[in-house]
C-alpha cells in the first residue's frame, strides 16, 4: 500500500451526495468533508435561508457543486423532488446520509398521537421513504453508498426520548434489511451512531445535563462534529468497499461503560 492509492480510497470525485440536516451540526460537518473530497453535495433542512447559507459553504471546499434544497423530510412530495432537483442538477446519486432528526422528547405515559406521528415521520419514514426515492439512481452507480445516522441511544435506555431512540432502532434494523436486499445490486448501506456531540441540540441543555453526559462516556467528553466525519466518509468511500450492515458506534465509550 503506498501515499497514492491510499488517498484514492477517499477520493470522491464526480461523486453526488445528498445530506439530510446538512445545515447544522453533524449533517454539516459531514457535508463539508464529502465537498472537501470533491463529491457534489445536496444539503436539505427545512429554512431556505440556511439550506442557502450551507451550500455556498461547500462550494468554497472542493471542486463539486453544491445546492441546498428545503426539504421537510416528513412531507414524501418534498423527498420525491429533494431526489429529483439532486439528480437533475448533477446527473445522479452515488451516495445518501440520513441524518435529518426530531428529538422531540416526552416521557413514557405522556406521548399523544401528534407527537408519535411528528417525530417517527421525520426519525423512520423521511429516510425509508428517501432510499426508496433514490434507489433508481443508486443502482445506476458504481460506489453506490447509504449511510444512516442513528444514535447510540439505540443501544442504552433512553428515558424523556424514547421516541427519538425507538425510531433510531428501528433504523438499525433497516440498515441491515436494506444492505441484504442491496447487495446483489452493488449498494452498500450502513449506519453511524453517535454518541453525545456539541451540536445546537446538545447546547440547548442545562449545565448540569451537559457535565452528565461528558460523564457517562469513558472518554469523559462529548464529540466534536466533525469527529464524526472520519467515520462517517470510511463507510461512504470505497475505503469501506468491504463494509455493509454495520453499524459504527462512535460514542466514545458511551454504550460500552
Amino acid at each position: 500500500m503506498s501515499t497514492d492509492p491510499l488517498r484514492k480510497m477517499f477520493d470522491l470525485e464526480g461523486r453526488s451526495a445528498i445530506v439530510t440536516g446538512g445545515t447544522r451540526g453533524i449533517g454539516l460537518a459531514l457535508a463539508e468533508g464529502l465537498a472537501s473530497c470533491g463529491a457534489n453535495v445536496a444539503v436539505a433542512s427545512r429554512k431556505a435561508d440556511a439550506c442557502s447559507a450551507a451550500a455556498d459553504r461547500l462550494q468554497t471546499l472542493g471542486s463539486g457543486k453544491s445546492l441546498g434544497i428545503p426539504t421537510h423530510l416528513g412531507d414524501i412530495d418534498a423527498i420525491n423532488r429533494l431526489v429529483a432537483t439532486t439528480a437533475e442538477s448533477f446527473g445522479g446519486i452515488d451516495i445518501v446520509i440520513n441524518n435529518a432528526a426530531n428529538p422531540l422528547a416526552l416521557p413514557v405515559g405522556e406521548i399523544t398521537p401528534e407527537a408519535w406521528s411528528k417525530s417517527f415521520a421525520v426519525n423512520l419514514q423521511g429516510p425509508v421513504f428517501l432510499v426508496q426515492a433514490a434507489l433508481p439512481y443508486l443502482r445506476e452507480s458504481q460506489h453506490a453508498a447509504i449511510l444512516n445516522v442513528v444514535s447510540a441511544g439505540a443501544f442504552i435506555y433512553s428515558p424523556f426520548v424514547s421516541m427519538y431512540t425507538a425510531a433510531k432502532a428501528a433504523m438499525v434494523s433497516f440498515t441491515r434489511s436494506m444492505a441484504a436486499e442491496f447487495a446483489s445490486q452493488g449498494i452498500r448501506v450502513n449506519a453511524l451512531a453517535p454518541g453525545s456531540v456539541d451540536t445546537d441540540m446538545v447546547r440547548g441543555n442545562p449545565p448540569e445535563f451537559i457535565d452528565a453526559m461528558k460523564g457517562s462516556a469513558l472518554l469523559q467528553r462529548i464529540a466534536d462534529p466533525v469527529e464524526m466525519v472520519s467515520p462517517a466518509l470510511l463507510l461512504v468511500s470505497d475505503a469501506g468497499s468491504f463494509i455493509t450492515g454495520q453499524t459504527i458506534i462512535a460514542d466514545g465509550g458511551l454504550v460500552a461503560r
